[in-house]
């Protein structure tokens, strides 16, 4: 299943995470995406996803990378990460986010996170 997450950050270099209100990863601090609908493109996708996690409008730029990750029933979300620019609307968590709020690399490390994103973002140069 080809989902999508997207990677803000701010002036200060904290990163835009989201607090999954549900499964999978319920609980766990994670970039803010979701599943890519029927006929979107990818930066669609993004920016409709951090709209409805985040109340943040963004404008997606380029991909930084994708991971695997197996899902309930035995479905493997493909997830592609694009750097992702905040032009506007008012930081909110919405959707399936029951907590968003920018996060230093520092801070990040100490949290309950999904899976697998502390290696990701490691690899990507991001923390």
């Amino acid at each position: 299943m080809r989902c999508v997450g997207g990677i803000v950050r701010d002036e200060d270099g904290r990163l835009l995470m989201v607090r999954r209100g549900r499964p999978p990863g319920e609980g766990l601090w994670s970039i803010p995406g979701g599943r890519v609908e029927p006929g979107e493109d990818d930066p669609a996708a993004v920016a409709r996803e951090l709209k409805e996690e985040t109340g943040l409008d963004v404008v997606a730029g380029g991909e930084i990378g994708s991971v695997e990750r197996p899902g309930p029933g035995g479905v493997v979300y493909e997830i592609h990460d694009y750097a992702a620019d905040v032009a506007g609307g008012t930081l909110q968590a919405g959707d399936d986010a029951s907590e968003v709020r920018w996060i230093s690399p520092e801070e990040l490390r100490g949290l309950p996170v999904t899976d697998g994103l502390l290696d990701a973002l490691v690899l990507w140069g991001l923390l």
